[in-house]
């Protein structure tokens, strides 16, 4: 059983390494805005509708093996648009994702892989 401070904890660490890891994929500090949430995912190249829709319908697991199949890790876009995914994930909520066999947990453990692919392993030493 996760206690609701360890859910906090963990939610904390999957927010701070999706804005540093932004920060440094876009080249400029990544501040988190509020937007209606139809738009809050929107990139240029925007394959978030496909694994937003697998995830909406509980198939997690199976957009995250989209994601990493056709990730591209010295493409910038490629990058942010995977950090974005983990933090849609994420803000689903533990219990939704247990629901779907994921967790909080699997979604920090993509961050870290994604840094650590990337060569940002300084970013783990915020852990």
């Amino acid at each position: 059983m996760v206690y609701e401070d360890e859910k906090d904890y963990i939610m904390r660490i999957i927010k701070e390494m999706v804005r540093v890891l932004i920060s440094l994929a876009l080249g400029r500090k990544y501040v988190q805005v509020e937007l209606p949430k139809e738009n809050k995912y929107d990139i240029s190249r925007d394959k978030m509708s496909k694994w937003k829709d697998l995830i909406d319908s509980g198939n997690v697991n199976e957009a995250e093996n989209m994601l990493l199949d056709n990730l591209d890790y010295s493409d910038k876009e490629d990058l942010a648009e995977a950090v974005f995914f983990y933090e849609y994930a994420s803000e689903k909520g533990s219990d939704f994702l247990e629901k779907c066999n994921y967790s909080e947990g699997e979604v920090l453990e993509g961050l870290k892989q994604l840094a650590l692919h990337w060569g940002c392993e300084s970013v783990l030493d915020l852990l």
